[in-house]
Parts: structure tokens; sequence; C-alpha cells
């Protein structure tokens, strides 16, 4: 739920008594969770980072869970670092690659993941430059969309098999027609991630020429030998902390799908080290109404190469 603060009448007779008492106080405090969201990208009821945000947050707020939503009120990187204070995780939906939102501001959000705090990236937000970004976005959350290796087709997964893990309670088998990216760039060994929604894609995703984002030799190889391609996947850092990728979330309409949201506001309390309840995070239902809400103007002359 939001924030709200109640009078409290407490005469403090004794200095340690009031330390004692302002722990407590403290200790109880809801976890904190950040949402950063991107310019607009696309067009009309996709990449709606803002409205898919307030969606999370709106569910996140109705769920009776101990935590604290806070939207960035401009879009981009928050112009006050002061928002982080106390900060649980940040959960970031954004334009991707030399768009990223985090790219002028790595070292100072690398301090912030170096103190534990949590991170999670939604679908572009997921796609790091090489270099410095892409090996940041590793440490983070332990892989990422990586051009000229990863692909971004649109393909309907059938998610029927999940892990014994926090992230993956209370989900069902489901399906949801989306631009889900896949053959992400992991960690070696895939040391401190567990996948959490993969399927085998079909050979239609690669019916493109090969290009940045479209195929390589390498992806050809994984898929045509039946390797599952992992969409969804929360990580241990081994440093303290954790990361949270979703690569799906190009149809704002996708958010329409229970399973769909349950995943993504799981991997939101996993990170935020708040304990997810067996059957996954409450979610109410998103009607159409909402769905049209809070939408980004039309983007008529950004030109998008995705």
């Amino acid at each position: 739920m939001r924030r709200s603060f109640k009078g409290v009448t407490f005469f403090c007779l004794l200095t340690t008594s009031c330390f004692i008492f302002n722990a407590s106080v403290q200790a109880e405090e809801p976890a904190k969770i950040v949402f950063i969201s991107g310019k607009p990208s696309h067009g009309r009821m996709k990449h709606e980072h803002r409205a898919g945000n307030m969606i999370l947050a709106d569910a996140l707020d109705r769920s009776g869970l101990d935590v604290e939503t806070v939207l960035v009120p401009l879009l981009g990187y928050p112009e006050d670092p002061s928002v982080f204070e106390n900060a649980a995780t940040v959960v970031i939906f954004c334009t991707g690659h030399q768009g990223h939102v985090l790219n002028p501001h790595l070292p100072e959000f690398d301090a912030l993941m170096k103190s534990g705090v949590g991170v999670v990236m939604i679908h572009w937000a997921t796609e790091a430059e090489k270099g410095e970004p892409g090996q940041k976005f590793l440490e983070w959350m332990g892989g990422f969309c990586d051009l000229d290796w990863s692909v971004n087709p649109h393909w309907t997964p059938h998610f029927t098999d999940f892990p014994e893990h926090p992230v993956a309670n209370g989900l069902k088998p489901f399906q949801v027609d989306d631009e889900w990216y896949y053959h992400m760039r992991f960690v070696d060994d895939m040391k401190g991630v567990t996948p959490i929604l993969a399927d085998l894609p079909p050979p239609n995703t690669l019916r493109r020429p090969d290009g940045p984002r479209s195929g390589n030799p390498a992806v050809r190889r994984a898929v045509a030998a039946g390797e599952k391609q992992v969409v969804a996947w929360a990580y241990e850092r081994p440093f303290g902390g954790r990361g949270f990728g979703f690569t799906g979330a190009h149809n704002h309409v996708s958010w329409l799908d229970e399973n769909f949201r349950k995943v993504v506001l799981n991997g939101i309390l996993w990170t935020a080290h708040v304990e997810v309840p067996e059957g996954g995070c409450p979610s109410p239902v998103v009607s159409d109404v909402q769905i049209q809400a809070n939408l980004d103007p039309v983007v008529h002359k950004q030109k998008v190469s995705k």
C-alpha cells in the first residue's frame, strides 16, 4: 500500500527507550518499490512504460502486502536521487540499448546495486549496449538482451513447467502472444540464475534474415537443437541483492492476463526481499478500461529501429 502516516503520542522518558522505539518503527517500514518509466518509443498500446508500471503499482498497492510503491513522476531517470533512499527494489520499464535510462547513470546505479537494492527490468529495458552497460546488467540481473546474439520475434510461448522458486508461486500454465526476446546473454554457467519462464520457439520466429535483433548462427543452432529459451529469470547476486529480467510486455494488452501480471509482481516482491505468498502476489482483474487509461501520447515522428 502507499505509505500513510498516523499520529502517535509517545513520551520518551529515557534516551535509550526512544532509540529502541525508533529502531522498531524503522524496522517495520514497508518495502519501498521505485518505478522508473521511460519516454514513449512506439505507437499506441505498444511499450506503454508508464501505464504498465501504473498497473503493476496499483496491484501492489491493493495486495495487502507490506509494500510502498513510488512512481517517479517524470519520464526517465529520477532528477532527485533521494527517491532511492531506503528503496528495496527498482522497477525499470523503458527504451533499451542506446536509449536506456541507465546509460548516463551507470556509476550511481551500480552503487545502489552494490548496496543490495534489487532490480527488475521489463521488455526493452533488458537490452543493453555491449561493453560496460552489458557487463553491469550481467552483474545486476545475471543476463541481458544482447544485439547480434538475442532476437526479438513476436510469438506465443506455452509456459507449462515452472521451477520451485518464489517467483513462480501461484503460476498456472498460460500463453500470451507478445514480443518475447530470447537467446539472452547470461552469466557463465548460468550461475545464480533460475529460469522462470521458458519454451522452445517455433522455427518461424527465425524466418527473418540475420540481423542485430532478427537472427544469427548461434541462435539458429540453439533452436534447431531443441533448446528451450528463457524469457524470464531470477538472479541471486554473489555480492548480495537480487535481479529479475522479463522480456515480454511489448503489447500493453498482455497485462490483461493474470499469470503474465503475477510473474512480474512476484519478481518485484522477491527482489525486494518481500515474502511471496504461496499463491503468488494477489492481482485484481485488469479491465479494458484500465488498459486504455494513462496511455502515452502517440509517437508520430520518432522512428524506432526495433
